[in-house]
């Protein structure tokens, strides 16, 4: 198979890429612009000017009164190398997200490779959660959304496959960082994508998959990795080791969730078993049968992924605030 045209992709002779759109974009839509059906309004909140990074937020229709509410910086998946945001189906879904959770989320328009290859991605990961650090301590002069509405003791990351893959990558670097009043509670990892050179079962089994075909997971790889990188390389394979070893086990609890017709699932359940071994409490979520990326097409795997990571989220308070 031609990967590159399965990807929707047209390579450069400068190493860029030209993508032809898979999933038509939308824009955001504050209380002016939403339809009268939305669940939720949204706007666009630049992060980095320099490199073209912005939050896209999102805040239920409907806030309890009196009431503060977690926040959720979501990252989108794509191999790092494709969509965006703005791309329909993430967008729909942190819809769905911040009115079901009830949550602020906060989607990262982080930077795509081969143009920024890793760690380009994690290090705007971090910058999006130290903006959030500098909106809990701007005040009257922060971002009015976050300002009124977001329980900064209370955050977690959350991410789809290249996003959960993100997640986990951005939580180790954050663990030593300075983050005031913000707290991260927990992790949330769905259909996380990881990779290796020794194949899996799963990968086997399913190497003809319709969503990730192993030439095209391979492809994604190699344009996303720095330069002369393998795929045992640390952003890919964290089960065979690198420079985090000694940090995993002070990680938050994690979500760590996906499919059994996913060519990935066999990775990610191998994380699920490293970073528990290490101490860290997991809850795992693998349900049977769906696909890599499952919920974007499918309403009842939609309405599952809300579901748990709204039961997540609401045990994972409850049980914060009861230690307190």
């Amino acid at each position: 198979m031609d990967a590159y045209k399965s990807l929707g992709l047209v390579p450069n002779p400068d190493g860029s890429l030209t993508r032809r759109s898979l999933s038509p974009s939308v824009p955001a839509a504050d209380e002016t612009a939403a339809a009268d059906t939305a669940v939720a309004f949204s706007k666009d909140v630049p992060l980095n000017p320099a490199t073209g990074t912005f939050l896209r937020i999102y805040r239920p229709r409907v806030v309890p009164p009196n009431t503060k509410i977690p926040v959720v910086l979501h990252f989108h998946g794509g191999g790092f190398v494709l969509f965006s945001v703005s791309t329909m189906p993430f967008h729909e879904s942190c819809c769905s997200l911040a009115a079901k959770i009830p949550a602020l989320v906060l989607s990262l328009e982080y930077r795509l490779a081969p143009e920024h290859r890793l760690p380009a991605a994690y290090e705007d990961a971090v910058e999006a959660v130290m903006w959030v650090r500098s909106q809990a301590a701007a005040g009257v002069g922060g971002e009015p959304w976050l300002r009124e509405y977001a329980d900064f003791s209370d955050c977690y990351l959350m991410g789809s496959s290249a996003g959960g893959n993100m997640v986990y990558h951005a939580g180790v670097r954050l663990l030593d960082a300075d983050l005031g009043a913000v707290k991260i509670q927990g992790l949330i990892l769905n259909e996380a994508y990881f990779g290796g050179v020794k194949r899996t079962e799963s990968e086997l089994r399913l190497a003809e998959d319709k969503i990730v075909p192993l030439p095209a997971n391979d492809l994604l790889w190699s344009l996303a990795l720095p330069e002369g990188a393998d795929r045992d390389h640390e952003y890919s394979n964290p089960m065979a080791g690198g420079s985090y070893q000694e940090k995993i086990g002070r990680l938050q609890k994690c979500l760590v969730r996906g499919y059994s017709g996913d060519p990935l699932v066999d990775r990610q359940r191998m994380f699920a078993g490293m970073v528990e071994a290490r101490g860290v409490h997991v809850v795992t979520k693998f349900v049977d049968g769906g696909q890599h990326g499952a919920e974007l097409f499918d309403p009842s795997q939609a309405e599952a992924l809300c579901n748990d990571v709204k039961n997540f989220i609401h045990s994972t308070t409850s049980t914060s605030r009861s230690t307190m």
